[in-house]
């Protein structure tokens, strides 16, 4: 995939890379699962009732002690895979270069994947796959990617939070570093 090669040479050689310094001539690139094709799913989005949203905001966990961000969740993401409903919540991200964020928890994490968990949306950064035909939100598994601090701890990341997680293996998208 063009968006792999693209991320490991930003990886490689990039000053503000998350890789360390001392282990950027040797990066050979991240490691991801097979893509699968059946990871890409059209989500509806469920907003939150008006009177919810006011309460939905606050700092987020990151990966040191302390918040890293203050986020509101505005809705819930609702797909389905297979015979298995997954509902993630969406944030909106109030500072930083604002925008929707959805960060993910999976049985892979602490083993597969970092164990903070996985990054699947964040407009900030430019990584959202829009919406299809029909409005449905696309939440492609096979982009999933890890936050830079899976990389150095010099780097804070917001972790996923208790809600965002998906009961099952996600085998798709960045391996753990």
């Amino acid at each position: 995939m063009a968006w792999r090669i693209a991320r490991d040479a930003l990886f490689a050689s990039h000053p503000q890379s998350p890789v360390p310094d001392d282990r950027r001539s040797g990066f050979a690139g991240m490691g991801f699962f097979p893509h699968d094709p059946s990871w890409r799913l059209a989500a509806t989005v469920e907003p939150l009732p008006a009177a919810n949203a006011s309460h939905s905001s606050g700092a987020m966990g990151s990966s040191i002690s302390g918040p890293d961000g203050v986020f509101t969740t505005i809705g819930v993401a609702v797909a389905t895979r297979g015979k298995h409903e997954i509902r993630l919540p969406i944030l909106w991200l109030q500072a930083y270069g604002g925008g929707l964020f959805l960060p993910f928890r999976d049985a892979t994490n602490g083993d597969e994947t970092y164990g903070g968990g996985r990054y699947l949306l964040d407009q900030a950064k430019g990584a959202d796959l829009g919406t299809d035909v029909d409005g449905a939100l696309i939440l492609d598994f096979n982009f999933a990617y890890h936050p830079s601090c899976a990389h150095d701890p010099r780097w804070t990341c917001p972790l996923a939070p208790a809600d965002a997680v998906v009961p099952f293996p996600v085998r798709a998208g960045e391996m753990a570093p």
